[in-house]
């Protein structure tokens, strides 16, 4: 059984930085896609960032230039580098994974994800 863990959340003011990552209890990070999606109160969840098996990452409009999604296969860990926040990127933030389609064939909206971290919160004032 897959368990996927966020961490890196908190409080940042605009402009500010910060960097979640995604840990995987088994070792899916080098077959599979790996997304961060996020949910702010009252909208739906929305994807963000993908990456595949090849480290080809793809992203949101609203977040290209500003956040990075890398892997790290060694530690079997997925990042996400969030620069030049803003008040609307406050959100629950979760990564997923999917081991049946590697490649992400739905790029940063990818809909096939089957294991679930539990979510970390970030704040921007």
């Amino acid at each position: 059984h897959v368990q996927l863990v966020e961490s890196g959340g908190g409080s940042v003011q605009a402009e500010g930085s910060l960097r979640l990552s995604c840990g995987a209890s088994g070792s899916i990070y080098g077959d599979a896609c790996v997304g961060w999606l996020r949910q702010a109160p009252g909208k739906e969840r929305e994807g963000v960032a993908a990456i595949d098996s090849d480290g080809i990452a793809s992203y949101a409009d609203s977040v290209k230039g500003r956040f990075t999604v890398s892997r790290d296969n060694a530690n079997n860990t997925v990042n996400l580098m969030m620069n030049s926040l803003k008040p609307e990127d406050t959100a629950m933030y979760y990564c997923a994974a999917d081991r049946l389609h590697p490649y992400c064939s739905g790029g940063y909206d990818h809909p096939g994800y089957t294991y679930w971290g539990q979510g970390t919160q970030v704040t921007v004032s």
